[in-house]
């Protein structure tokens, strides 16, 4: 009898937005590849369906898995290990498995911390999870499985790593049939999409280039728009997002990619995410012509100290050049920034927002707070200097401060923070731009700084 699958995505914790009602492609492509070999897999998507543990604890009770699946990050971390608590509470015999990118780098400590918990898939798990099915199914031991870490004679053994998968198109496209999509899309009508894995750089304070390596690896052109147009057919999909962790690191491929869309007359818009020194005019041009209306950065600080700092590997004149070009060709830029790296001073933090409202005068992405989450250099930095505060998970959302360094303290830099958003959108430039611009953007910008100005008002009113 073969193996009955389930997949979960936890609930967020209280407060956090978690991730937003798509499917989640890390438990889109493990569930493709079960399917692929005939395996019966479902999905139970917390934080798209809005579930609470008890609704949960209802739903799998419905699915009979012999295998459950979780995923996580760092702030779902928590909420990971109660659902693998209620799945050996109604499914005793189940075997649980935790895999995503905090538990790569926290897989002993997950399984000190959870009797409930039998195995951690590290890194990219299509192939991992597949061959541990396989072994259930067949009752053989998964004691020399690749990747993964376990329980062996009472005590926690860590096998060698998997290679990396290679050929991504041999990947089929995620099975996003198994979410609700009609349901989910009255929330965000986008469709998400990776082509490629990996990262050439290695920014201090990035854990996914750590979940998916160095190497960058990449789908064709012709399988990539091959799952566009299945998309857009099956689903009349026309908004995408390509959310790879650089998209143009490889320019001719990413030409190539925009011819493809462009010879099979897609009509669609889409955006990306990259770095500013991996574009060129005339790429941003045809990028354009093949339906691109966005792209954002890492600007992460106008400071070049906390650049180098970041071993970012960029300067604030690349950036002030290529938000230039994008202005100039129509394009929406959308600059993410990083307050509070250490070494960061109320003097570098002002100079960021500063920057960010000179390059990027009518958006900006996240004034995200730095977190040194497992696995990167920064939380190596940051518990060696004894600089954190905070080790809730549940508050590694970006948005806490959860470190101090001498030069920044942590109520120092939620101020700052939070003074950044109302800076930004409570300029007389930007809310007369906006109505500038039409009536609805212009009230859209009203409301917007009307909401950060109450935001203000309700904290200073909880704050101690």
């Amino acid at each position: 009898m073969k193996p009955h699958v389930t997949l979960v995505n936890p609930p967020a914790p209280s407060g956090s937005t978690g991730h937003l009602p798509f499917p989640l492609l890390g438990l889109g492509y493990l569930a493709a590849v079960l399917e692929k070999n005939q395996y019966e897999v479902d999905v139970i998507d917390c934080q798209a369906l809005k579930l609470s543990y008890e609704e949960f604890k209802s739903e799998i009770g419905k699915r009979q898995p012999n295998i459950v699946g979780i995923t996580s990050n760092t702030l779902t971390y928590k909420s990971a290990l109660h659902i693998a608590k209620i799945a050996k509470e109604v499914y005793p015999n189940c075997l649980t498995i935790f895999g995503g990118p905090h538990v790569t780098f926290w897989d002993d400590k997950a399984l000190q911390e959870c009797p409930d918990l039998d195995v951690v898939v590290r890194k990219e798990g299509e192939n991992t999870l597949l061959e541990l099915v396989q072994r259930l199914e067949a009752g053989k031991s998964f004691r020399d499985v690749l990747g993964i870490t376990y329980r062996r004679d009472g005590k926690i053994a860590k096998n060698p790593d998997r290679p990396y998968i290679e050929n991504l198109d041999g990947l089929p496209f995620p099975a996003r049939h198994l979410w609700p999509i009609e349901r989910l899309r009255k929330y965000e009508d986008m469709f998400y999409i990776m082509t490629s894995r990996g990262c050439v750089y290695w920014c201090e304070f990035c854990a996914t280039v750590r979940m998916h390596g160095r190497k960058y690896r990449i789908r064709s052109p012709k399988n990539v728009v091959d799952e566009l147009e299945f998309l857009n057919k099956t689903y009349g999909a026309t908004n995408f997002t390509f959310c790879d962790d650089v998209f143009t690191v490889d320019k001719a491929r990413t030409e190539e990619l925009c011819k493809e869309i462009r010879n099979r007359k897609l009509n669609i818009k889409w955006n990306c995410g990259t770095r500013v020194d991996m574009l060129t005019k005339e790429l941003l041009i045809k990028m354009k012509e093949a339906g691109c209306i966005s792209v954002w950065f890492g600007v992460e600080s106008g400071s070049q100290q906390v650049l180098d700092a970041m071993r970012k590997g960029i300067s604030t004149a690349q950036t002030m050049r290529i938000f230039s070009w994008i202005r100039e060709l129509g394009l929406k830029p959308v600059p993410n920034v990083i307050l509070g790296f250490p070494g960061e001073t109320k003097q570098t933090a002002w100079k960021t927002i500063k920057f960010v409202e000179k390059i990027s005068p009518d958006d900006v992405g996240f004034y995200n707070i730095a977190t040194p989450f497992p696995g990167t250099p920064m939380f190596d930095l940051v518990k060696k200097n004894g600089w954190l505060k905070i080790t809730d998970f549940d508050k590694y959302d970006a948005a806490t401060p959860i470190f101090e360094t001498p030069t920044l303290s942590m109520k120092e830099l939620r101020e700052i923070r939070e003074q950044a958003f109302h800076h930004f959108y409570l300029r007389p430039t930007y809310i007369l731009s906006m109505f500038a611009k039409g009536g609805m953007i212009g009230l859209s910008a009203t409301r917007t700084a009307f909401s950060h100005l109450l935001g203000a008002a309700k904290s200073k009113l909880k704050r101690p």
